[in-house]
């Protein structure tokens, strides 16, 4: 598969709710390692606005980058996990129409690191993170499952969260 695929706003808006409802869920991870940094959560509140209805601004483009300069500053572990997955959140606003697989991982980044976060948290338990890929498998709307699908499967190997990407989008495909 080569070439564009076809992208509403809407379409976009229901990739960023999925993407804001994982994240949000491990923002505490985040918040209780770096208080008083905010980025993650503004990115995830970004995403929210977007799929909310509100314009597609600089607000998520620059919220989805601090987020992930905040995962970079964090040391290795579950905050700098749910930082991504927040960034991936705010970032989801501008999904790429490019039939390319790599651009699976732009609509379930923030579930998958949102799992490898949860993972990371009881000392990297794979059990966490795949009872997590359940759970944001479940969250997601046929909407959701559309626009994944417009697109071809995720590469599977490589790190661990590119391990998830592929896990949720075979079971979403199934």
């Amino acid at each position: 598969m080569s070439g564009e695929v076809e992208l509403s706003l809407q379409d976009l808006r229901v990739v960023a709710r999925h993407a804001a409802g994982c994240a949000r869920e491990v923002l505490a991870l985040f918040e209780a390692e770096r208080p008083g940094d905010g980025r993650p959560r503004a990115a995830v509140e970004a995403a929210d606005a977007f799929a909310d209805g509100a314009a597609r601004t600089v607000l998520q483009r620059t919220t989805a980058l601090a987020a992930h300069r905040a995962a970079a500053e964090a040391p290795p572990g579950a905050a700098r996990e749910a930082a991504r997955a927040a960034g991936s959140a705010a970032a989801a606003a501008y999904l790429h129409p490019l039939a390319r697989a790599t651009q699976v991982r732009h609509v379930l980044g923030a579930a998958a690191s949102a799992a490898r976060a949860a993972e990371l948290a009881v000392g990297g338990d794979e059990a966490v993170g795949a009872a997590w890929i359940e759970r944001a498998r479940q969250r997601a709307t046929p909407g959701l499952v559309a626009v994944l699908r417009r697109y071809p499967a995720a590469p599977t190997g490589g790190n661990r969260t590119s391990r998830l990407v592929a896990a949720l989008d075979a079971a979403l495909r199934a």
